[in-house]
This record gives C-alpha cells, sequence and structure tokens, in this order.
C-alpha cells in the first residue's frame, strides 16, 4: 500500500487509474454479495471508495473532479437516451394517474427534507445528501452536489457533506423502501400472488392484440375499388396483406393499389374491434383460410436501420408501389402495431412485409434489414449530444423568488436534451441509438466512477461522522424521509383509488427508481408484473429527483 501510494507523486496519472481500478474492483465485488435478495450492485463501490478515503488514499483534486464529473455525464446521458422514446407516452392514459402519485412521493420527500433542516439545524448540503440516499437516487446526489459546487465554491468543508450523508442514508433507504411493501402487506392481510393472478387477467382484457381474420368481399359497391380507397381503411387501421381472387385456387399479396371484386376473399390484420368494423363495410367473415392456402407468398421481419427511410410513413416509402410488397404489422418497442398508411419508421422498427421471396428481398435492402448497424453505437451523434447537453446545462435560468439563476448543470442538461434526442431518434443522417448491452455497459461505467470518486474524496469524515450524535439524527431523518412519504401513497392508492398491491409496489419502487425494491416486489408476488407500474413512473421521477435536489441547493444551500 506504501508503493501504491508513493505513485501518487512518481506517476500521479498511474495512481489515479490504479487506485479508481481498485475501489471499482472491490466496490463491485462488495455490491455483487446477495442477502435474501437484496444487493447493493455499483453502490458497493462507494463504500469502497469511503474506506480507501478513510485511510488516507486520494487522488489530486482536477483529476477526482473531472473523472467524477465525466462519470455522470455519461450515467445520466445514457439513462435519457434510454427513457427518451417512453417518456412522453408514460404521461397518458392510466400512467397519469400513477404518475401524480409519483410526483407527491418525491415532493413528500423533499419536504421532509427541507423542514427537518430548517428546524434540526441540519446543514441544506447534507440534506441534500440525506434525501438523495433516502431515495436511493444516485443521479440526484451528483446533480446536487455539482450544483452546491457552484454555490459554495472554495467551501471543502461544505462541498464533502452530501457524499456523507448520502452514504449514512442510502442503506436506510432500501431497508426502508421494503419495509414500507412489508407492512402494508400486513395491515391490508394482502395475499401478493393472488393479487397478481388478478393483474394479470385484468391486463389481458385491456390489452388489444392484433389478430388475423378471413374476409370474403360481398359489398357490390366496393367492386373494382382500389384497397387504399376502401371507406374505413384509414379509421380502423386495418391492414390486408394477401388476396385470393375469386375462381382462383392461390393467393397473391394484397396492396394499397389491388383492385377488389365481388368474391374476392382477403386476410385482414388488426385489433378485434377495427375488424368487426372493417367486415361490415367488406362484407362478411370467410371460412377459408389464406394462410394455409399455396401461393407465391410469403412473410418476414425486416428490421429498419436504413438512414435515408427513418421519420418517412409508410404510405410516402409506397413499398407496395415499388417491390409489390405489403406491410402488415410494426413492432417498437416491444409495442405492435398495424401498419398504417402514416405510421413513420423509426431506427430499430421491426416491419412485417408479406409478397414473394423476390419482392421481400429488394425492400429488405430498401428498409436496410443490417443486424450489424442495429447493433452499432452510433458515436458521432452520441458525443454531439453530449456536447449540446453540457452547454444546455450552462444556460442560466431566471426563475421568480430564486436568489441565482437556475441551471441544469452537467447532470441535469445531458439528461433533458438525451430525453428528447431519445424521443426524436434521428435528425437527418444523425442517428441516436444505442444498443441496449452498449447503453448499459457505459451506464455503469459512468456510475462506477462517479461513486469512486465521491467515496474517495468523503472518506476522510465518514466514520467519524455516522459514529456520533449526528450521525443518529441523520439515520432518523433518512427513515422519515424514506417511509412517510411511501406510506402515504401506499395507504391512498390501496384504500382510495383501488389499486391493484402489484400496482402499488411497481409504484413504490419506481418513485424511488429502486431496483432492489423492484426485485423484492417482484419476488413476493412471484411475477414480473410490478415492473409495469415501475417503469411508468420511473422516466418522471429520474427528472425529478435531479431537478428538485438542484432546487434544495439553490432556494436554501447559498
Amino acid at each position: 500500500m506504501t508503493w501504491i501510494q508513493s505513485l501518487s507523486t512518481t506517476q500521479p496519472v498511474a495512481f489515479s487509474v490504479l487506485l479508481l481500478a481498485i475501489v471499482a474492483v472491490l466496490g463491485l465485488g462488495l455490491g455483487g454479495v446477495r442477502y435474501r435478495g437484496i444487493k447493493l450492485g455499483t453502490t458497493g463501490v462507494l463504500f469502497s471508495g469511503l474506506i480507501f478515503g478513510h485511510f488516507g488514499f486520494h487522488l489530486e483534486h482536477s483529476i477526482l473532479d473531472f473523472v467524477r464529473e465525466f462519470g455522470l455525464i455519461l450515467f445520466v446521458f445514457t439513462i435519457g437516451l434510454q427513457l427518451g422514446p417512453g417518456f412522453f407516452a408514460s404521461l397518458r392514459r392510466d400512467g397519469l394517474k400513477l404518475n401524480l402519485a409519483a410526483v407527491s412521493v418525491v415532493f413528500g420527500g423533499w419536504l421532509i427534507a427541507v423542514l427537518a433542516a430548517r428546524f434540526l439545524g441540519i446543514d441544506f448540503a447534507a440534506a441534500l445528501g440525506l434525501l438523495a440516499g433516502a431515495v436511493t437516487n444516485t443521479p440526484s446526489l451528483g446533480a446536487g452536489q455539482q450544483t452546491l459546487d457552484m454555490v459554495v465554491a472554495g467551501n471543502s468543508a461544505r462541498s464533502a457533506l452530501p457524499a456523507l450523508a448520502y452514504a449514512v442514508g442510502y442503506p436506510v433507504g432500501i431497508v426502508g423502501i421494503i419495509s414500507t411493501l412489508v407492512l402494508l402487506r400486513m395491515v391490508f392481510r394482502i395475499n401478493p400472488e393472488q393479487e397478481a393472478r388478478a393483474f394479470g387477467i385484468d391486463q389481458h382484457q385491456s390489452l388489444h392484440p392484433l389478430e388475423r381474420v378471413n374476409l370474403q368481399v360481398t359489398n357490390p359497391n366496393l367492386d373494382g375499388v382500389e384497397i387504399g380507397h376502401v371507406p374505413g381503411r384509414l379509421e380502423t387501421g386495418v391492414v390486408l396483406s394477401r388476396i385470393q381472387r375469386a375462381g382462383e385456387s392461390e393467393v397473391r399479396p394484397a396492396t394499397e393499389e389491388t383492385i377488389l371484386h365481388v368474391g374476392d376473399t382477403l386476410l385482414a390484420v388488426g385489433t378485434r374491434t377495427n375488424l368487426e368494423q372493417y367486415t361490415r363495410v367488406v362484407g362478411k367473415v370467410s371460412n377459408v383460410d389464406l394462410m394455409s392456402i399455396p401461393g407465391q407468398v410469403t412473410y418476414r421481419r425486416i428490421v429498419v436501420t436504413r438512414k435515408n427511410v427513418l421519420g418517412k410513413a409508410l404510405r410516402e416509402l409506397g413499398l407496395d408501389h415499388l417491390y409489390g410488397v405489403a406491410v402488415t404489422r410494426v413492432t417498437r418497442a416491444d409495442i405492435e402495431m398495424t401498419a398504417i398508411p402514416d405510421l413513420r419508421l423509426q431506427f430499430g422498427d421491426s416491419v412485417q412485409v408479406t409478397g414473394d421471396e423476390t419482392q421481400i428481398n429488394r425492400a429488405s435492402v430498401a428498409l436496410g434489414n443490417s443486424i450489424r448497424e442495429l447493433n452499432e453505437t452510433h458515436f458521432l451523434p452520441i458525443f454531439l449530444g453530449i456536447a449540446l447537453g453540457v452547454l444546455a446545462g450552462l444556460v442560466p435560468l431566471s426563475l421568480p423568488g430564486l436568489p441565482v439563476p437556475v441551471r441544469l448543470g452537467l447532470a441535469g442538461g445531458p439528461l433533458v436534451l438525451a430525453i428528447v434526442l431519445g424521443r426524436l431518434g434521428h435528425f437527418r443522417g444523425l442517428v441516436w441509438h444505442m444498443p441496449s448491452n452498449a447503453n448499459l455497459a457505459f451506464r455503469e461505467l459512468g456510475i462506477t466512477l462517479f461513486l469512486a470518486c465521491v467515496g474517495l474524496k468523503a472518506g476522510t469524515q465518514f466514520f467519524s461522522t455516522v459514529f456520533s450524535p449526528q450521525g443518529l439524527v441523520w439515520l432518523g431523518l433518512a427513515a422519515a424521509i424514506t417511509t412517510v412519504p411511501l406510506l402515504v401513497a401506499g395507504i391512498v392508492g390501496r384504500v382510495f383509488l383501488k389499486l391493484n398491491f402489484v400496482t402499488i409496489s411497481g409504484l413504490i419502487a419506481g418513485s424511488m427508481t429502486d431496483p432492489p425494491a423492484l426485485a423484492f416486489a417482484n419476488a413476493i408476488s412471484k411475477s414480473d408484473a410490478p415492473a409495469v407500474a415501475y417503469a411508468t413512473v420511473y422516466p418522471l421521477t429520474m427528472l425529478l429527483r435531479i431537478l428538485s435536489a438542484q432546487l434544495l441547493v439553490l432556494i436554501f444551500a447559498h
């Protein structure tokens, strides 16, 4: 160890890399230890850093600041790219009710932290760390820390408080979330497995999966009419993929320009309700199964990867006119949709086309269908997005009542911009797409670097702070920040909103952005159903956690 410490003066760069690597290795090893289904994960790196910092291992100030902030930027930007496509959709329909509940949890914890700091005389820099730790949200720590460094520039003692308090509050947060779920289960005498089964039945009834039906044209008004001009075609979103002419024994592809005649049989794709409406326009259901009739027709899934088709509607591409194929379905982010003409394609969409082999091959070339492109990370737009996010974070925003302008900072700026770019998907030749495995890798790298630096910086004072009267006060406050808002949300959700326990457990885990809590909820219900509510509230909660931490600093910690 003495030899390693001597490198800090003789080989500072090598020492920095070596120390960060050792802290990461030991911390990730600690985080991988599982106890009753719960593990620290990458947060183990924070505690590893605290131990090394306690024993006198430190990085040069400028190196530590750079690595910490760059790791934070990597983390929040990759999170934003992942959240972007579904962020705005999560605010609609049933998601609105769940997101309002999650907002109340975020605001409740924030209010408790502010009031306790005011009346108990706790430094608001410490309240920031307790809030981030008690809700197990590391990005909020990073955002608040970065804002605090701007507000109290040069005050290293106050700058170190958030990390100390976060380390105190984080274990309390994990225990508090799980204890809340157990307490709600006991109070309302809930059988989680039974609730999961009821949730599954309810979800199945509310879904509208795509179905196939064979229709016979009996409406004389459609004789000689192109498929694209059939009334109700656009309103119902029904797609026709195959046609068998009256008197013929084989099937052929059905395109927008295919002309109908009375007696023809069609294969239609859509939801049950829409198919019933379309059947009344066309004629009647046929007993003939066009899928089993021979012909030069097959279907294939094609992945959209060619840049010049991105953002274009299926109508604009004219695949039926140019290649004689029919597009029947489009799958995007595990959601299957009928291929209506006005649907605009995004990078990574899976398109199901029907036609003969030659026609499908030509359409495949037009759409890209490159697995290599799909699994490739486009670094030019990624770094452009990071640069724009950093610039966005530096823009001062003057808000009434605040003593200094608000800045999104190096956490909020890249996060917000990444959400927008992830939702946009592409701009001209730039594609903001990162394969899920690459996204996870960069995210884990970023948060590991950030936590290692935070731990090393705070390690000097951590143990003396925890084992003190002040540390006990911090523990009590962290417990209140965690449990009070969750218990209120859980009781209101069960008693007044009549929510299923599966939904409540997913809401609680998502409002804390806490994967271990989600794993616990899945375990007690023996189902993955809590992930539905978790995914619904996670994007907005993550954004609010980051912004609320910055507001706490800007309003109270100056």
